[in-house]
């Protein structure tokens, strides 16, 4: 019997489904989901999950709150319900993103992160089950540093970059979602190309760099490869610790059934190395600021995460009558 090229990847790596809709993760079941604002706001506009909307709304009108900080409290409530809801289809963990805007503020991540967590906690969901997703800026990574020193699991997101993987490492985050598809989309605008072969793709050897790196020095922050365009990508990276797929190249990888192999063996590659030595917060902005591709995207997938969330505060403002100030 031959395989599917999904069943077949799956033998070498964790596939994590990267949608907050529930009908997709019921026909795939991933092991893990991964959220993010734009996810959440895509989900919200599904008619299937509006008592979902509903429910964080009236939530978050019997804590007394009004205006713009009722639809705040309730784009938080509704982003751990439906977390909530993909729990209870999956046997692993869900991320969950603080709100963008605090990218650049290390105390008040770790608050919101921490008020996500209350609310699951309240749902009666353990935080084991539970990565909090934050934005691989400076700010971001101190966050999560002290998060995971009490307990609290990290995914660190809109990440580009060698040098953002290692400031993760030494925070001894949980899970790191290096982009691939983000990556290919800049290089081809910057060089003006319109595609590369596979073995040249920047996006996916940027993966396999920074997993060649972790293995080497022994790092247990797992690699999840994240924003894809293609099932050439994701075969392309089959070994990687995880891979976050949206549904659509699920079904397509489902309906392949083109042989895999093993793209990132231990076996092959990796000889172990001295600890690197850590960087420092000058190091870090010294390398992102000379990595004009990083430091764009870094910037540009914050800004978007920010404006996905302003449409999802708008959509529940006019559902429910509010006046809110945020225009988008």
């Amino acid at each position: 019997m031959t395989h599917s090229t999904l069943d077949q990847i799956k033998a070498f790596t964790t596939i994590v489904a990267d949608t907050g809709d529930l009908q997709a993760i019921e026909q795939f079941r991933p092991l893990d989901a991964t959220t993010n604002p734009s996810l959440i706001t895509a989900a919200a506009n599904q008619a299937e999950n509006r008592y979902l909307i509903e429910d964080a709304y009236t939530q978050a009108s019997q804590e007394g709150l009004q205006g713009d900080a009722l639809i705040d409290r309730a784009i938080d409530i509704l982003t751990v319900k439906l977390g909530v809801e993909i729990l209870k289809r999956i046997n692993g963990r869900v991320s969950t993103e603080v709100d963008a805007a605090l990218s650049y503020d290390t105390a008040a991540t770790i608050n919101k992160a921490k008020q996500l967590l209350a609310l699951y906690q309240d749902y009666g969901v353990e935080k084991e089950r539970i990565l909090i997703k934050i934005a691989a800026t400076w700010q971001g990574i101190q966050a999560a540093k002290q998060l995971q020193a009490e307990g609290i699991h990290c995914n660190l997101t809109l990440l580009f970059s060698l040098h953002q993987a290692h400031a993760c490492a030494d925070a001894k985050v949980t899970l790191i979602s290096p982009f691939v598809g983000r990556i290919l989309d800049w290089y081809k605008k910057a060089e003006q190309v319109t595609q590369y072969p596979i073995a040249q793709d920047p996006g996916v050897n940027s993966v396999k760099a920074i997993f060649k790196f972790y293995k080497q020095h022994q790092i247990r922050t797992e690699i999840m490869g994240a924003s894809f365009r293609s099932i050439d990508q994701v075969i392309a990276l089959a070994g990687c610790d995880l891979l976050t797929v949206a549904p659509n190249l699920l079904q397509q990888l489902a309906q392949e059934q083109r042989p895999v192999q093993d793209q990132l063996s231990l076996d092959t590659a990796f000889d172990s190395a001295p600890p690197p030595a850590a960087l420092n917060e000058a190091d870090f902005k010294q390398q992102l600021q000379h990595d004009l591709m990083a430091s764009q995207l870094l910037q540009s997938g914050i800004d978007g995460f920010i404006k996905a969330r302003e449409q999802l505060h708008i959509l529940l403002a006019q559902s429910f009558g509010i006046d809110a100030s945020i225009k988008v």
